[in-house]
């Protein structure tokens, strides 16, 4: 994975003082890095059976559909509030630094359906919980949670752990 991680980009003090924000748009731009980013996040999913992703807002769109096409499923996506044009469901999540809510229309998730959850990166989950919420309050069942990077000390992946769901990210970043 090395050969990935040299291209996310780390962005000191944003987006506020402390934070070590890790960019993957430099690895977006790499085709190469992007192709293979796709397919590894996929590949432990290529024998389960997935029926949707689910990109959660915004660069889980990106990587959720890359993956969902790759796993010949459809996909979801998980907005902010007041983004989504038909009837929803939301919930509430908190932030490393801050509280907001993420949406679904209410009819997104078949009942029964096997949902793989996709995000760039994990670091406290409280996105990706909300995301297992809303997936298991729609009748669906997470499969897991792929990502790009996870942030270990900030917990994100035991934190889903708990939930049951397993995760699985392609590299971590130590520090937040």
């Amino acid at each position: 994975m090395s050969d990935l991680k040299s291209l996310i980009r780390t962005i000191p003090d944003y987006p506020k003082p402390g934070i070590m924000f890790r960019d993957i748009t430099t690895l977006m731009s790499d085709a190469q890095g992007f192709k293979a980013a796709i397919a590894r996040m996929a590949e432990p999913f290529r024998t389960e059976p997935v029926d949707a992703v689910a990109g959660i807002e915004a660069r889980g769109f990106i990587l959720g559909g890359a993956i969902a096409d790759r796993l010949g499923c459809g996909f979801i996506p998980i907005r902010k509030k007041g983004k989504l044009p038909w009837k929803t469901i939301g919930q509430e999540y908190t932030l490393e630094y801050g509280v907001d809510v993420v949406e679904i229309h209410e009819d997104a998730v078949a009942s029964g359906s096997r949902i793989l959850i996709v995000d760039d990166l994990i670091a406290t989950g409280g996105t990706a919980e909300a995301a297992v919420k809303l997936i298991r309050r729609s009748g669906g069942h997470v499969v897991a949670a792929t990502f790009i990077v996870d942030l270990p000390e900030l917990g994100g992946v035991k934190l889903l752990a708990g939930h049951g769901v397993k995760s699985h990210a392609l590299m971590a970043f130590e520090g937040h």
